[in-house]
Parts: structure tokens; C-alpha cells; sequence
């Protein structure tokens, strides 16, 4: 069996009346064209509180989030669904997959170096995703991004194509277009290669993989082979480019 499910995702399912513009309104990039996307469904001041990928199954759309946070996820949308007939509820017979090298499914929306990405039957768990992801300098999820705690802009979300700026309304929109607008992403969350747990400012330490995921000022980003305070950060191209005019080169 090949293994390539993501043993630590889930599929939600919303099924009913125009879920398409149900959840149009609420996250942060455009799930009327194309999918999959990668969102996020903030707070009213622009924090993140979850992180996903929307893909759609016909008159459907489906939800690739953290299994851990899938309850949590479907309980803050029937919130916002009020009397509007449409269900939500997680979908036991998918699951999430990934490959490095392709073959089957679609590129990751948020980068193509982070492989291919399909939903379907569960098989064997999948091996070394952290490791690639991480590697590459992206961030995701509760213990990477925190809950009601990172706004979305310093998730890199503009640079992961996480965010529509022409979508119209969702919650969170006001302050997420004014930082994009004035230019004022201060902080950023950044990989980070570190001997030991790097402190207080750390969201996360992998201390099998020698990674912290941190969330530092864009003055202390340094284009690599120069390092930061903490270590020395993983920075790609993809990052300098967003942080390269206020970076020390």
C-alpha cells in the first residue's frame, strides 16, 4: 500500500444551498473560481483561528483542515450559518494525501515545491511532510500559527496565495486590506534552525528536527547565509523577496 495520507488532516463536507457563497463571505481568498485554495477564517481583527484548504466536489465544497481542530472548525462555521439550509460536518470516507513527486493530484495552492496534494480513501500514513514543509519555510496550523494570535498577513498568507484582495467582504477584511494597503506587515513567522528551544517568542520547537516556527520582526530577518538572534532562519525565496527591502543584505 502506498503511503501517502496525511494521518493528521480531516475532510470537512458543507453541502446545501449556495455553500459557495456562504463561505465566500467568510474567509480570506476567493472560493468562487478555481479550487483548491488555501484560507483562513480569522477574527474580526484579522487574527487567524484556523487554517485550511478549500477544494469542491461537485455542488459541495470541501474543507482539508487539522483533524485535531475539525470539531472546533465545524462548530465556529454553523455559527455563521444561522437558519441557512446547508449541513456541515466532517466526511469520514476521505481523507488527505500528499506526494513529493507528483503523479497524482494538484499542486499545493500555497507553493508548488510543497508537492501534490489529492483527497480520497485513507491508505498508509505518509512520511516526511513536516520535514518538507518546514524545509520550505511554511507554516501552518494551530501550534505553528496559534489561535486568535498571529494576524494573517504575518503568516506569509500574500506570498502562500492565501488571500484575495479584490473578493469583496469576510470576517477580518477591514484590517487584513488596510496592513496590505499601507505595507505594514512588521512581523512575520519564520522557520527557524535551533540547537535548543529558542524561547518565549517561539509558536513551536521540533526539537527531532532542530526547527522552531517564530514570529520576528522583519528588521531581524536577514537574507541568509547571515543569521537572527535565534538561529539561522529558513528563509526561500519565495520569503526574501517579501522581506527583502527591509532586509540587511
Amino acid at each position: 500500500m502506498t503511503a501517502t495520507t496525511l494521518a493528521d488532516r480531516a475532510v470537512i463536507r458543507l453541502t446545501g444551498e449556495d455553500v459557495r457563497g456562504f463561505l465566500q463571505g467568510l474567509v480570506t481568498n476567493d472560493v468562487s473560481g478555481p479550487l483548491p485554495v488555501w484560507a483562513g477564517l480569522l477574527t474580526a481583527q484579522g487574527k487567524v483561528l484556523f487554517d485550511f484548504l478549500v477544494w469542491e466536489d461537485g455542488d459541495d465544497l470541501l474543507i482539508d483542515c487539522e483533524a485535531a481542530q475539525a470539531d472546533a472548525l465545524i462548530r465556529r462555521l454553523s455559527l455563521y450559518r444561522l437558519r441557512r439550509p446547508i449541513a456541515i460536518a466532517a466526511d469520514p470516507a476521505l481523507a488527505v494525501h500528499w506526494s513529493a513527486k507528483g503523479g497524482t493530484g494538484v499542486a499545493d495552492p500555497r507553493l508548488a515545491a510543497l508537492g501534490f496534494r489529492w483527497l480520497g480513501p485513507a491508505d498508509a500514513p505518509a512520511t516526511g511532510w513536516l520535514t518538507h514543509r518546514l524545509g520550505l519555510g511554511v507554516t501552518e496550523g494551530l501550534a505553528e500559527l496559534g489561535s486568535d494570535k498571529t494576524l494573517w498577513l504575518e503568516t506569509n498568507a500574500a506570498e502562500l496565495n492565501g488571500v484575495s484582495f479584490s473578493k469583496g467582504c469576510y470576517v477580518g477584511q477591514e484590517n487584513t486590506a488596510r496592513m496590505n494597503w499601507r505595507q505594514k506587515v512588521n512581523r512575520r513567522l519564520v522557520v527557524v534552525r535551533a540547537t535548543e528551544n529558542p524561547g518565549e517568542s517561539t509558536n513551536i520547537y521540533y526539537a527531532d528536527l532542530g526547527l522552531a516556527v517564530q514570529r520576528i520582526a522583519v528588521e531581524r530577518i536577514i537574507i541568509a547565509p547571515k543569521t537572527v538572534e535565534a538561529g539561522s532562519p529558513i528563509v526561500p525565496d519565495w520569503l526574501a523577496q517579501a522581506v527583502s527591502p527591509k532586509a540587511e543584505m
